[in-house]
């Protein structure tokens, strides 16, 4: 009984961890995570209202946390320690700038949540990890993070972009979708110059503007883009179009 109470407890602190990082979860992605029941589910749900966590449920869709309510910091295990500071020296690797900078100023806050001795054991682990990169022709990009929210927010961009034939154009796109691939980010985007899907290197683009101009969401799926290539070029997409 001891036993099943801990593993109650454990899957209780987990779905807090969850709602806190989801903008909504339902009971059955409850259900499916830990391999228990919906009734289950809906009986966790309970004892966590009954412990006085603000839970808002929303009908026909799930449950999520009260706007503004915070749960106290949440305690890493060794393990989830180990992959934070695995991820971080991944990322260190990147040819992007501006992700390693935000991705730096995360693993910082979440590294002042950590206890003393797991930072001890993190500084040891992250002095013993190399990630070596073997992509001699990789250039350093600076517009991840700005495309990034471009694409969340159907911001239009205006950039000036050299092609891989060395010709420079300006362009407005419309950023929808971003893949890495060989070492090097690239970005899927409607062209309103060419009035098509286009890939831009995000190394080739040499400046931008951000206008003030929101387009319509398009119905895009970069599984799909990379199939049409597949068809149209007979390869990947890992030669970018423009």
């Amino acid at each position: 009984m001891a036993s099943n109470g801990i593993a109650r407890l454990t899957r209780l602190t987990t779905i807090m961890t969850l709602l806190q990082s989801r903008r909504i979860i339902t009971a059955q992605n409850i259900a499916d995570k830990f391999g228990i029941s919906i009734r289950t589910a809906y009986r966790d749900i309970r004892v966590l209202e009954e412990a006085g966590i603000p839970i808002v449920t929303e009908e026909g869709k799930g449950y999520s946390l009260m706007q503004g309510y915070l749960l106290p910091p949440v305690m890493f295990t060794e393990a989830e320690a180990n992959a934070l500071v695995t991820a971080e020296k991944i990322i260190e690797t990147n040819t992007d700038t501006s992700l390693k900078k935000n991705y730096g100023d995360a693993i910082s806050k979440i590294r002042s949540i950590m206890r003393h001795s797991m930072k001890d054991k993190a500084d040891l682990l992250a002095d013993r990890i190399q990630i070596r990169n073997n992509f001699a022709d990789n250039q350093a990009s600076n517009y991840l993070s700005l495309f990034q929210t471009a694409i969340i927010h159907f911001r239009a961009i205006q950039i000036d972009y050299t092609s891989e034939t060395g010709d420079s154009s300006k362009r407005i796109i419309e950023p929808l979708a971003l893949y890495s691939t060989q070492g090097n980010w690239v970005l899927i985007a409607f062209c309103r110059l060419r009035k098509e899907h286009r890939a831009f290197r995000l190394d080739r683009i040499k400046s931008h503007i951000e206008l003030n101009e929101y387009f319509a969401p398009h119905n895009f799926s970069l599984q799909d883009f990379f199939e049409e290539c597949k068809q149209k070029y007979f390869s990947t997409p890992d030669t970018p179009l423009s």
